[in-house]
């Protein structure tokens, strides 16, 4: 439970931050919606970590996908309430937000909605029948790998079609990419530390913290606030940040936990 609640907080926090430091170059539409992709997930970030820490034999627990399913709607909720209190009352072509709209869009989004129920499905399927997880081990097991490959390469076409437009984003936008995620991760290493986390638990939320999310929160900020140009927080996101912590950033997250965290290996 502290773990999930740290999850939840840095959910909330993240946005704050980056919104503040987005808003030396950007607008206020822009930088919400830049902030809450920034606070918010990205579901194969954590699924390649998981792999990692798999293919170097260290242990992680299965509740970490708790805090997963946790972290998407909070940054979402965060960057509407931000557009809500900070824009402009006389928003044009826009449709005014409401609490109740606002909880819609992050806590029903299509990618939100498919975690949270699957989290439940889970937690039911082991609260009546253990032996039923079993059946699904084809599915997460063999060819699971399979599977996150071919996504993988799908994902890095699209991220590679994105690059393009970084050139519009400008050198703010595209250095917030990358030392976003680091400054992060940097935080989330110290709650890692006082939560005491275990090295393989620590990584994944570190990562947790230092992912962007390019599907819910580019999907709920679309819908809502249409003043915020795509190209930046998708570009970016996907473009840049999803790369760069598959290539680069999972290994010196797990660097920063072994030095960082006194009793990791």
């Amino acid at each position: 439970m502290p773990t999930l609640g740290a999850a939840i907080l840095m959910s909330l926090i993240i946005p704050l931050i980056g919104f503040f430091i987005l808003r030396y170059k950007f607008d206020v539409f822009n930088s919400a919606a830049i902030a809450a992709a920034y606070g918010s997930i990205s579901a194969v970030t954590f699924i390649s970590a998981e792999s990692f820490l798999e293919s170097q034999s260290i242990d992680f627990d299965g509740f970490m996908v708790g805090a997963l399913a946790l972290m998407e709607s909070p940054a979402i909720i965060v960057g509407l309430l931000l557009v809500k209190f900070a824009a402009p009352k006389n928003r044009p072509n826009s449709r005014k937000m409401h609490l109740s709209s606002i909880l819609h869009e992050s806590l029903l989004n299509g990618s939100v909605y498919l975690l949270l129920s699957s989290l439940i499905v889970g937690f039911l399927t082991a609260l009546s029948n253990p032996s039923a997880i079993s059946k699904m081990e084809p599915f997460t097991g063999q060819l699971f790998y399979g599977a996150e490959c071919f996504f993988l390469l799908d994902m890095g076409i699209v991220a590679a079609q994105r690059l393009p437009r970084l050139k519009n984003a400008g050198s703010y936008l595209i250095g917030f990419a990358i030392f976003m995620p680091l400054f992060n991760a940097l935080i989330g290493v110290f709650v890692a530390r006082f939560l005491t986390l275990d090295p393989g638990n620590a990584l994944l939320f570190v990562v947790l913290c230092a992912s962007a999310s390019y599907l819910a929160v580019p999907a709920a900020m679309r819908m809502t606030v249409p003043e915020a140009r795509s190209s930046y927080y998708i570009s970016t996101t996907l473009g840049l940040t999803f790369p760069f912590n598959i290539v680069l950033g999972i290994p010196i997250y797990m660097s920063l936990v072994n030095k960082i965290i006194p009793f990791a290996p």
